[in-house]
This record gives structure tokens, C-alpha cells and sequence, in this order.
């Protein structure tokens, strides 16, 4: 007969295995967009580590944009598939978690695989708590986790009420002893000084004043050898991309602005923009113009399909802005641009690109353009040959604003804010006419802002 304490033994180890549940293969879901792949650009969990249901597990990149993944279940990371920048495939294990078990609960491991998902395509800036579905950034959500907070006790004061970080800080603001790092306050734009702090700031102040750090330069790269890598993300979408473009014949239109008027009514209005805490640019100006024309040249605003049989006007006006990232060339867009004043674009500029400096720019951000502007200008250089995105049939590069000598209608000679702007068109249904008198259009309504006034709606 066995002993007592051999007994005790394998009853503990009874015990021990039935507390435990099974361990269940956490598969990566279909995100949509016909996406088969995605790098895995960072893990928040490790081997070991405890997990609950809907906390983040890792963010993904496809070619499209990043996505979370969080998880289904209670249990314990027991093994992860993938290290980091390796490339993961849509169906195939992600992680092994070790669910808990609890009473009355009999499924099988493969019916657990089956029923395992990821966030959906038109989830992935969600969490879903308790039926609660919250518009949040992974950042976001990460700040959250990490300060044992739940989104669904935070309001949102973002565009479709998204939490931003600042409504996190806000919130445990309010929480006795929180403790927050320095850096991530720096991360939010501050508001527009009170006259209390600007005659605070006036004063003598016993500590030194802060030293404006130089500007970062870029340091030259020597390998030393030749390097080879995949394309991955974003680089391997511009290559599908462009290799559709180029199907497209292009037909290229250049034309010169003179915004010397738009330049005296920016300044004008940047102090009431910034004391609404917005940033004013350029751009919401060149965006509206653009809606504005579109309404007299829809052909513009529209698509074909990839036999150029059909052609669909699209009702929306969702304008592209390529942008210049640390992950590549992105085309975030604003969308209904048409219901939108100059001051809800500049808003909206300032979201995407607050969301592109931080690599945060998801689907809903990067799709369903329908025409494009490239400030190509802001960078320098003052013409270029956009090339088309298609479904899109056209695009118009800007140039850098420069002052030159111009005459006026007095025939004297004056100092002009000149832009140069280069356009391209689908020349199998757009023809050169079009597109000339939708640049002139445009251009009228940025040289004599005024104009705007009248037809905005």
C-alpha cells in the first residue's frame, strides 16, 4: 500500500493540475484589408507574465497601419511565437496562454483556438471593457494599463470622444499621490499662457532661465559592409502602391500662387487660433480651397475601377495629406472636408499629425482617400512630379513659399509670397483643360482668401 505522505504527494499534485487550465493557442485573426502578414513591432508581455482579458499583448504593423492585439483571456503567457521585427502570419499561433479554469467550464483546447480572435479591423483603436467599447491609441491604453486604470472610467475629450493622453494625466491628476514621469507631460501641447503666467514669466525668477537645446542633426551612417533586408510595413505598401501607379498615365500641370494676401490673413488669425489651442498653418487653407473646387470639378473626386470600365464620384471629400514619418512616407486624410470650416481642418491637421509623430496612425487615418496634396515644401524644393494613389485620379504637389520681385498692376515692382504647385491627373478620363480650370479655381480662392468667405458653406 502506499504511504500516507506518498498520498499527500499525489494529492497535491492532483490539486495543482486541476487549478490549472488549459494551455490555448492565441491566434492571430484576420485584421482585414486582405492583410496575410504584419511585423511585430514590440511585446508587452514576456514569458510568465499574468494577463487579463483585453490587456495588450503586442502591437503589430501590416502595410496598412499598427494594430494592438490584446488578449481574450485570464491566464499566464506560457510561450511567444515571434520576436521582435519578425513577421507573423495571419492564422498562425501568436502566443500560448495557460487560461484559468474555472467551475463548470469544459471546452476543449481546439474549440479555444477556433474562438480566439484579434482586435477586428475596425476595432483595433478600441477597448472593450464590460460591453463598453472606448476609442483609444495603444499609447494611450498602454499609459492606462500601467497606471491600473480603466478606460471606461475616463471621458474622452478627443475627436468622437477618443481618449488623448491628456485626459489620462487629467484623470489621475485627480487621484491622491499619483506620480507622474516628467517626460510624459512634455509629450502634451501646452495651452496658450494666461495673462497671470505671462506676467508670472516677467518676473525675475530666482532659478535660471531654461537653455533652448540645439537642433538635432543627423549623424552620417558607415556600415562598413552591405546590408540586406526584407521590405517590411509601410516600405513594402509603397511598393504595391507605386507599382499600381504606375499603370496610370500621368499628366502633369504646374502652375505658380501668389499667397501674399493668405499670408497677411494667417498672421492675422494665428494669435486666435493659438489661444484656441491649435496650430495654424498653410494648410487648412490649401485643403478647403481644394474642397472648394472639387464641388465645380467632381471628376477630380473620384475613382475607376481596374479595368477603367467604371467611374465612381465620391460624395466625400477625404483629403490626403502625405506626410513625412519616422516609419516612411504615410498618407493620413481628413475626412468631409466639405462640412468642415478652415479652423475643424487646422484641428484635424493637428490630430494627425500629433498621431504621426508618434507612429499611432491607424486605418481609419490612412484609408479611404479620395484626393491628395503633398507639401512637399516643407521640406524644400520648389516643383515635383507627384505620381497618383490610386484608386485616386489626381494630386497636387506644393512647393516651398518664397518672396520674389513681382509687378503689380501699376506695373510696380512689389515683394510676393510665391508657391509653386505641381499637379497630376489620370489622363485616361481627367484632360488638360480640367485640370487647369480646377487649378484656377484653386488658385483664385488662395490669392484672394476673401472669396473663400462667400462660397464657404
Amino acid at each position: 500500500m502506499p504511504s500516507h505522505t506518498a498520498t499527500q504527494v499525489r494529492g497535491s499534485e492532483c490539486r495543482d493540475f486541476v487549478s490549472r487550465g488549459p494551455i490555448v493557442q492565441f491566434k492571430l485573426s484576420d485584421i482585414g484589408e486582405g492583410i496575410m502578414e504584419v511585423t511585430v513591432k514590440e511585446w508587452y508581455v514576456k514569458e510568465g507574465d499574468k494577463v487579463s482579458q483585453f490587456d495588450s499583448i503586442c502591437e503589430v504593423q501590416s502595410d496598412k497601419a499598427s494594430v494592438t492585439i490584446t488578449s481574450r483571456y485570464d491566464g499566464v503567457i506560457k510561450k511567444l511565437y515571434y520576436d521582435v521585427d519578425a513577421t507573423a502570419l495571419v492564422g498562425k499561433p501568436l502566443v500560448d496562454i495557460e487560461t484559468e479554469s474555472s467551475s463548470g467550464e469544459s471546452r476543449s483546447q481546439s474549440e479555444d483556438v477556433v474562438e480566439t480572435p484579434a482586435m477586428a479591423r475596425e476595432e483595433h483603436t478600441h477597448q472593450e471593457i464590460k460591453g463598453h467599447k472606448t476609442q483609444a491609441t495603444p499609447a494611450v491604453r498602454r499609459l492606462a494599463m500601467e497606471n491600473n486604470i480603466k478606460l471606461s472610467e475616463v471621458v474622452g475629450t478627443g475627436r468622437d470622444g477618443r481618449i488623448l493622453k491628456e485626459d489620462i494625466l487629467n484623470f489621475l491628476a485627480k487621484q491622491t499621490g499619483a506620480i507622474l514621469p516628467p517626460t510624459l507631460f512634455q509629450e502634451i501641447q501646452t495651452p496658450a499662457p494666461t495673462p497671470a503666467a505671462v506676467a508670472a514669466a516677467a518676473q525675475p525668477a530666482s532659478t535660471p532661465a531654461a537653455i533652448k537645446p540645439p537642433p538635432i542633426t543627423p549623424k552620417p551612417v558607415f556600415t562598413g559592409k552591405d546590408v540586406t533586408e526584407p521590405l517590411k510595413g509601410f516600405h513594402k505598401a509603397m511598393v504595391k502602391t507605386m507599382t499600381a501607379a504606375l499603370k496610370i498615365p500621368h499628366f502633369g500641370y504646374c502652375d505658380e500662387v501668389d499667397l501674399s494676401r493668405l499670408v497677411a490673413l494667417r498672421a492675422e488669425l494665428r494669435s486666435t487660433t493659438e489661444g484656441r489651442g491649435v496650430k495654424l498653418s498653410y494648410m487648412p487653407f490649401f485643403i478647403k480651397a481644394a474642397s472648394l473646387g472639387l464641388l465645380h470639378f467632381p471628376i477630380l473626386n473620384a475613382s475607376v475601377d481596374e479595368g477603367c470600365q467604371n467611374i465612381t464620384y465620391k460624395a466625400s471629400h477625404n483629403i490626403g495629406l502625405a506626410m513625412d514619418t519616422s516609419q516612411g512616407l504615410l498618407v493620413p486624410n481628413v475626412k468631409n472636408v466639405q462640412l468642415l470650416s478652415v479652423f475643424e481642418i487646422a484641428q484635424e491637421l493637428n490630430r494627425l499629425q500629433t498621431l504621426g509623430a508618434a507612429g499611432q496612425l491607424g486605418t481609419s487615418e490612412l484609408t479611404g482617400g479620395t484626393f491628395t496634396l503633398s507639401n512637399i515644401g516643407s521640406i524644400g524644393g520648389t516643383y515635383a512630379k507627384p505620381v497618383i494613389l490610386p484608386p485616386e485620379v489626381a494630386i497636387g504637389a506644393l512647393g516651398k513659399i518664397q518672396i520674389l520681385p513681382r509687378f503689380d498692376a501699376g506695373g510696380q515692382m512689389v515683394r510676393a509670397h510665391i508657391m509653386n504647385v505641381s499637379w497630376s491627373a489620370d489622363h485616361r478620363i481627367i484632360d488638360g483643360a480640367t485640370m487647369c480650370r480646377f487649378s484656377n479655381l484653386w488658385r483664385e480662392y488662395l490669392e484672394n482668401p476673401a472669396c473663400m468667405v462667400l462660397d464657404l458653406k
